[in-house]
């Protein structure tokens, strides 16, 4: 474990070359999961919680760590399944998502894989267990999980996600115009949330799950016409996605011709700090955390006001 707890706490994250790394952990049972090494900040045995009234029946307590208190919830039990048993064997992850800090409660961790995108899979079809994935992969033959953290956290604590009268009244966009954009995430709550935060916009808005699905609506678009950016000025992009993250869909827009002047805002709930460089690089045009709705709009008035 303290190899593990290394690897989460020091090593350099493999972002823009399409590729991640996946810490593996078990919750109840055999079936691994994986959860994105860049969310996480750190893995620690689990430490006494305290139990706290009217909480969420899925937030098993909270953690009293260096100063902070965290909302400890339970993987299985969020996801549908048995709670999980003798919590003081078990370990806690400790991520950033959406501006917030949470541990997840999970039964054991095991190690970090090196992936590239392309080896990520959209989820199967259905209800149930598979409600809650974004992704899949095969590791040593078996098939990971990865979870709709967003869908998760939603659930428990559903985020605003109607901009503010304050905000609507400073809005410049031509909404008579009705703006058509592209919505790219992996999460299907992640997208409502930001289809609801734009509705008083009155936009036609497309969606994709990943960016290789949005690359080859774009490219289907580009063979009908010199320059899409006058069909879709604007794409709003996830950067963690299946098959193709969205600094490699940035990149590969920049490289097209036909494709080039679109505007890209990266619309991510992973570290602002570290992603403003490759903002840069990639050449993007905008990135706006997770999930502020009044953030998301000004940006998106912005640049279709332009």
């Amino acid at each position: 474990m303290s190899s593990i707890l290394e690897s989460v706490n020091k090593r350099t994250q493999l972002v823009g070359q399409n590729r991640l790394e996946l810490l593996l952990f078990k919750l109840n049972g055999r079936q691994r999961f994986g959860i994105n090494v860049f969310k996480v900040k750190e893995v620690l045995q689990c430490p006494p919680l305290t139990g706290l009234p009217k909480l969420n029946p899925f937030v098993r307590g909270v953690a009293h760590i260096r100063g902070t208190t965290i909302s400890v919830i339970d993987l299985s039990a969020a996801t549908g399944g048995k709670p999980i048993e003798n919590i003081q064997n078990c370990f806690i992850i400790i991520s950033e998502y959406n501006r917030s800090v949470q541990g997840f409660l999970v039964n054991s961790v095991e190690r970090i894989i090196n992936m590239n995108w392309e080896a990520i899979m959209p989820p199967p079809q259905g209800a149930g267990r598979y409600s809650y994935l974004t992704a899949v992969t095969e590791i040593d033959g078996e098939l990971v999980e990865i979870l709709d953290v967003e869908k998760i956290l939603d659930e428990i604590s559903p985020v605003r996600t109607a901009i503010s009268e304050d905000t609507d009244a400073q809005l410049t966009i031509d909404r008579g115009q009705h703006f058509h954009i592209m919505v790219i995430d992996d999460s299907a709550v992640a997208r409502k949330q930001i289809i609801r935060a734009l509705t008083s916009l009155e936009l036609q808005i497309d969606t994709a799950k990943d960016g290789r699905e949005a690359l080859e609506k774009l490219k289907a678009i580009s063979a009908e016409m010199t320059n899409v950016a006058h069909e879709i000025p604007l794409i709003i992009s996830d950067i963690e996605m299946p098959e193709m993250d969205g600094y490699t869909l940035t990149a590969e827009i920049r490289d097209d011709p036909k494709l080039k002047d679109i505007k890209v805002i990266l619309h991510t709930s992973l570290s602002g700090v570290f992603n403003q460089a490759m903002v840069q690089k990639v050449g993007a045009n905008d990135f706006i955390a997770k999930f502020n709705p009044d953030e998301l709009a000004a940006a998106v008035n912005k640049h279709l006001s332009l």
